[in-house]
């Protein structure tokens, strides 16, 4: 529950959805303060991950303040201006470059500067989307909103937990304010595409993978074809051993569903060793209960649809969904608290020849009027 009084900052309790609030705080520009993180633990605080979020804020704004109790369990953050530009940043391996590419992905079109962002670290982690799925299926749905000219993620070394040593560029251009988008049709799955990975293991894993994903969607779309990349171990660390797959499927009004799965963590105490087959299998799976959802966008990115529709000019924008996660929920709440915006959200039955998959949600909201002060004028 979020408490504010009349000049001062938002305040809120525990942990979750740290991030959610940072982004917020800063695009906002109101100052947030959450209190009693993790304070019941046996290792209160601040957890490293969330510290190298907060330098990474720090990095591409100006003038942000951060006050941290000695404890760890309170934090104060004073949002500056977006300044973006050129940063260079070495993310925690706790977590994956996903992790910081998703926060980074909704402060870039309002940045000073265009985004030119070099990270490293983990490319592939179980608790976020990997660079993969952030560039097949994140920034497409971020480009139904501005220009997508200059949009773009370049994977240029891949890496597993717990070593890292994974690199990523990501760039991104500015804009004025966003456009507002009606996005009610998903249509119909026409061809799904992939990346196999395996990094310092045998190259033949990832043709495993591969054969076993094939071995599943074959039987549901004849366009099937996925890419493989095998990374040696080479480099200024040693990486740690690991292999997976990500999955696409692309349909005729350009939504795109995505899914993937990935090899247990090198060192993990009692889990089986991962066969490539039940990871290719998991990951073809996982697409096709994503399918099953539908929307026109998929269940990681409804975040960032709903984002985009409160920040758009105020005008109505339109977006039909699957089922809400809880992540989208707890957004819904905070984009009323930060920016006082209200979504409306119908469940839609559809009967006929489209009733199939789950039943869907269309959010309606009228944007807030946010705009990109900070842009220079040309």
């Amino acid at each position: 529950m979020a408490t504010s009084r009349p000049g001062a900052s938002l305040s809120y309790s525990g942990c979750n959805f740290l991030r959610q609030r940072l982004v917020l705080s800063t695009l906002s520009s109101k100052p947030v303060e959450i209190k009693n993180i993790r304070h019941k633990e046996d290792e209160p605080g601040l957890k490293e991950f969330e510290v190298d979020l907060l330098k990474l804020l720090e990095k591409v704004t100006n003038g942000t303040v951060v006050e941290i109790s000695e404890t760890g369990t309170s934090l104060l953050y004073k949002p500056g201006l977006l300044t973006g530009g050129r940063i260079e940043h070495d993310c925690c391996t706790q977590r994956s470059i996903g992790y910081y590419l998703e926060a980074l992905v909704c402060l870039a079109p309002f940045c000073k500067k265009p985004m030119d962002a070099q990270l490293t670290g983990v490319t592939h982690h179980h608790l976020d989307p990997s660079v993969d799925a952030i560039k097949q299926a994140t920034l497409p749905v971020l480009a139904k909103f501005l220009r997508s000219e200059g949009l773009e993620l370049h994977v240029k070394a891949r890496a597993v937990a717990p070593n890292g040593g994974g690199r990523v560029r990501f760039r991104a251009p500015l804009c004025r304010s966003l456009r507002p988008a009606k996005l009610l049709n998903p249509g119909k799955v026409k061809r799904i595409r992939g990346w196999a990975f395996a990094v310092r293991v045998s190259p033949l894993v990832a043709s495993r993978l591969v054969q076993a994903a094939k071995g599943v969607l074959l039987k549901c779309l004849p366009d099937v074809y996925i890419y493989t990349d095998h990374a040696g171990g080479g480099g200024q660390k040693p990486r740690s051993p690991g292999f997976g797959i990500c999955l696409v499927a692309e349909t005729t009004e350009g939504t795109f569903f995505c899914a993937e799965a990935l090899s247990r963590p090198d060192g993990e105490q009692g889990a089986a060793p991962s066969v490539p087959e039940d990871v290719g299998e998991e990951a073809a799976y996982a697409l096709l209960r994503e399918v099953y959802r539908g929307g026109c966008v998929d269940s990681t990115n409804q975040g960032l649809a709903a984002l985009c529709m409160c920040l758009c000019p105020p005008d109505v924008s339109k977006c039909l969904v699957g089922p809400l996660t809880p992540y989208t929920i707890q957004l819904l709440r905070h984009l009323h608290h930060f920016l006082g915006a209200t979504f409306r959200v119908d469940e839609e039955r559809r009967q006929g020849d489209t009733a199939e998959g789950c039943s869907k949600v269309r959010l309606t909201c009228v944007g807030v009027g946010f705009a990109n002060l900070a842009k220079s004028v040309s």
